[in-house]
């Protein structure tokens, strides 16, 4: 019988594995500050993200990621590192747990942010900022993603797209 390697494995699950989208959320009011429908698990490519400034004065932002995936995963989770000119400022882990074969997912997750003194102005942080996202299956590293984070006013509904 033909054992599956840990590449051909990853390579399996990173072919149907897809972000449908995501979103942030002011986790005291519940309105949605950006969402986008890129799909932000594709490896090898520098995302970018256009989100509103303000985003920096929430108290705690939640995130939601709607993702699918073909393959059944055992124990999905993510690491990100944030970091500022190339240099590590934070690290967060969350996990996911099992995932059904075929089955799209809904995933929120609560941030909590820093105390306001400690806060980097949105324009010194706009395009210096790059969250690397580590996507795993136990063990097994899936994807490796980066998206550069640029900090906006809001211009109409601009704000819910990824585009600035």
């Amino acid at each position: 019988m033909y054992k599956m390697s840990h590449n051909d494995r990853c390579e399996s699950i990173l072919k149907g594995f897809k972000i449908n989208g995501m979103n942030l959320r002011d986790a005291d009011s519940g309105k949605i500050l950006w969402q986008s429908t890129d799909d932000f698990s594709v490896p090898d490519v520098e995302h970018a993200a256009h989100v509103p400034k303000r985003i920096l004065k929430c108290k705690s932002v939640s995130r939601e990621i709607d993702f699918s995936s073909e393959e059944s995963l055992e124990n999905f989770w993510l690491e990100q590192e944030v970091l500022f000119k190339d240099q590590p400022i934070e690290n967060w882990s969350f996990e996911f747990g099992f995932v059904i074969p075929g089955s799209t997912n809904t995933w929120q997750s609560l941030i909590q942010s820093d105390s306001a003194d400690r806060m980097i102005p949105a324009k010194v942080l706009s395009g210096n900022v790059v969250i690397v996202t580590h996507f795993y299956d136990g063990d097994l590293l899936i994807s490796k993603s980066r998206v550069r984070i640029f900090y906006r006013k809001i211009w109409g509904i601009n704000h819910l797209s990824n585009k600035a």
